[in-house]
C-alpha cells in the first residue's frame, strides 16, 4: 500500500490520473447522452403512433355519428342517393 501512495504523490502521476478521470467522465457522459437520445426517439415514435391512432378513432366516431338511425332512414338515404 505504501508504494501506491508514493506513486500518487508524484506530480506526473497526479496529472495522468486527473486526465484519466476526465476521459472516463467524458466517455460516461457521452454514453448517457446517447442513451437519452435513444429514449427520446422512442418516445417521439410512440407519440406519433398514438396521434395516428387517435386520429383514426376520431374519424370512426365521426362516421358513426352520421350513420342512419334505423332501417327506414337507411332506405330513405339510398332512395335519395345520399348514401
Amino acid at each position: 500500500m505504501g508504494w501506491i501512495t508514493v506513486i500518487l504523490a508524484s506530480g506526473p502521476a497526479r496529472t495522468v490520473l486527473g486526465l484519466l478521470l476526465a476521459a472516463i467522465t467524458t466517455v460516461l457522459f457521452l454514453l448517457n447522452l446517447r442513451r437519452a437520445g435513444e429514449r427520446a426517439g422512442r418516445l417521439a415514435e410512440r407519440l406519433s403512433t398514438s396521434e395516428k391512432t387517435h386520429d383514426i378513432q376520431r374519424q370512426m366516431l365521426d362516421a358513426a355519428s352520421r350513420r342512419p338511425a334505423d332501417r327506414s332512414d337507411l332506405a330513405q338515404r339510398m332512395r335519395d342517393g345520399r348514401f
